[in-house]
């Protein structure tokens, strides 16, 4: 599903990222680990079509999106790609159904098509009870459970997960733990989680470990 190689990645003189090299197949959940300035948000940020590499080629199922223009990558991103962040990112004048329903719109989903698959997810991840909520009316793992089915809602082939847990309690985490495992089951994305949470990232099926930019580990669990 994504294949990386020779990523180098470089802000003025001071090299991030030296010559990454990694697959990932499809419904493989992989693990990113390292000190922080390793490089793994850099490298996540990369994957996502975030940002660019300074040199190097990474092609998604087989397709290298690396010339294409910026409007057909921001679409690819809208379409295929799902983003999970630390903090979760909701638009606090909306509900957790409308929150949901943004990248939908973004990609020109028909409103009540939209609607129906926000439901679903919400559904899904135990959140249809509360679709009218507001964000400020939602504890901290409910909020990330928003934050995943908006990442959801256009059935990516990938998610990425930055810190996904950083910000919740014991309870709560192993909550999104088991969830990303649910996902996997049932929508068959890659996933991709950077984390310093040694709990999550031994649950992975592979983990990668980053060091001063470069890959120093990696292990199949």
């Amino acid at each position: 599903m994504i294949k990386a190689l020779q990523i180098n990645k470089a802000f003025g003189d001071l090299p991030v990222l030296r010559g990454i090299d990694f697959e990932i197949d499809k419904g493989e959940i992989v693990s990113i680990v390292g000190p922080s300035g390793a490089g793994k948000t850099t490298l996540l940020q990369i994957l996502g079509t975030l940002s660019k590499p300074t040199s190097g080629n990474i092609t998604y199922d087989g397709v290298d999106i690396n010339s294409w223009r910026e409007k057909h990558i921001a679409e690819f991103r809208n379409r295929q790609i799902g983003f999970v962040f630390q903090f979760h990112h909701l638009l606090p004048e909306f509900t957790a159904l409308e929150n949901v329903c943004i990248p939908a719109f973004i990609a020109k989903v028909p409103k009540k098509e939209a609607e129906r698959k926000a439901r679903e997810i919400l559904d899904f991840l135990k959140m249809g009870d509360r679709l009218d909520h507001k964000p400020n009316e939602l504890s901290g793992g409910e909020l990330q459970r928003v934050a995943v089915a908006r990442a959801l809602i256009n059935e990516p082939t990938i998610i990425l997960a930055d810190e996904p847990s950083g910000n919740l309690d014991t309870q709560n985490k192993e909550e999104l733990h088991n969830l990303f495992f649910s996902l996997r089951e049932r929508y068959n994305p890659s996933i991709v989680i950077v984390t310093h949470d040694h709990e999550l990232a031994g649950k992975a099926d592979r983990k990668m470990e980053l060091k001063d930019g470069s890959i120093t580990r990696n292990e199949n669990l």
